[in-house]
C-alpha cells in the first residue's frame, strides 16, 4: 500500500524532522534529478532554504539497461558497486566506455536544466541532500562524493523511504540521514507513492529558474 499521495505530499511529511535547519544561511538543499529536485523544492520552500540540483546518472550494466552497476555525478566522482563488476566481468575498457557515455548525457542534461556547477557553490555549507527514495544507495553516495570533494562541511541525506540494507550500508557516508519509511522487503521507490509519475526536463528547468 502506498504511503505518500505524491513527492511533495512525502517532502511535508519529511519536513518536520529537518525543522532544526529552517532559515539557515549556511544550508543548501540539494536535489537529485529528476524527481529528487520536486521532493528537494518542497523542503527548501518548508525550511525557506536555497535550492540546487545535481545531476547524477545510474551506470547501467552493458548486458542489461536496467541494472545498475554504479552512478555519477562526474567522471572524477563515482560510485561502482565492485560485487557487480566482478559478478558480470566488467573490466576498465568497458568502465571507461561507460562514464565517457554518461559524462556526455551529464552535460547535455546540465545543460537542458540551466544547472551551472560552481565549485564554490557548497564550500563550508551544511548540504542536505534529497531524493524521492533511497533504493541501491548508488546515486546518492555518488552525489556525496561530488559535494564532499567541493568541501561541503557536513552532508545530510534526506529521503520519504529508504531499504533497510541501504540504509545500514550508507551510514559511513553520511552526517546524518532522516527518512520516514525503512523497509527490508524493498523493490521499486515508486511502491510508496500513489503518484509517482515521470518528471520532465521541462518540469525540472522551471522549479530550478
Amino acid at each position: 500500500m502506498a504511503m505518500f499521495e505524491d513527492r511533495v505530499d512525502a517532502a511535508n511529511k519529511l519536513c518536520p524532522k529537518l525543522k532544526a535547519f529552517s532559515g539557515n544561511k549556511d544550508v543548501i538543499v540539494v536535489g537529485l534529478t529528476r524527481g529528487g529536485v520536486v521532493t528537494a523544492k518542497a523542503i527548501s520552500d518548508c525550511l525557506k532554504l536555497k535550492l540546487k540540483a545535481l545531476v547524477v546518472k545510474k551506470i547501467p550494466a552493458p548486458s542489461n539497461e536496467e541494472l545498475a552497476i554504479g552512478a555519477m555525478a562526474s567522471s572524477k566522482d563515482l560510485y561502482w558497486n565492485k560485487g557487480l563488476l566482478k559478478e558480470l566481468n566488467i573490466g576498465p575498457g568497458d568502465k571507461a566506455k561507460l562514464v565517457l557515455q554518461k559524462q556526455n548525457e551529464i552535460k547535455i542534461l546540465e545543460k537542458e536544466l540551466g544547472i551551472k556547477k560552481q565549485n564554490k557553490d557548497f564550500r563550508g555549507k551544511t548540504i542536505i541532500l534529497v531524493d524521492d527514495g533511497v533504493a541501491t544507495g548508488a546515486s546518492v553516495i555518488a552525489a556525496q562524493k561530488y559535494l564532499k570533494k567541493n568541501k561541503a562541511k557536513k552532508i545530510i541525506l534526506a529521503t520519504p523511504v529508504i531499504a533497510l540494507d541501504t540504509l545500514i550500508n550508507i551510514k559511513r557516508y553520511f552526517d546524518r540521514i532522516f527518512y520516514l519509511i525503512k523497509r527490508r522487503d524493498f523493490y521499486a521507490v515508486g511502491e510508496f507513492y500513489n503518484n509517482f509519475e515521470q518528471i520532465s526536463n521541462e518540469e525540472v528547468a522551471k522549479i530550478l529558474s
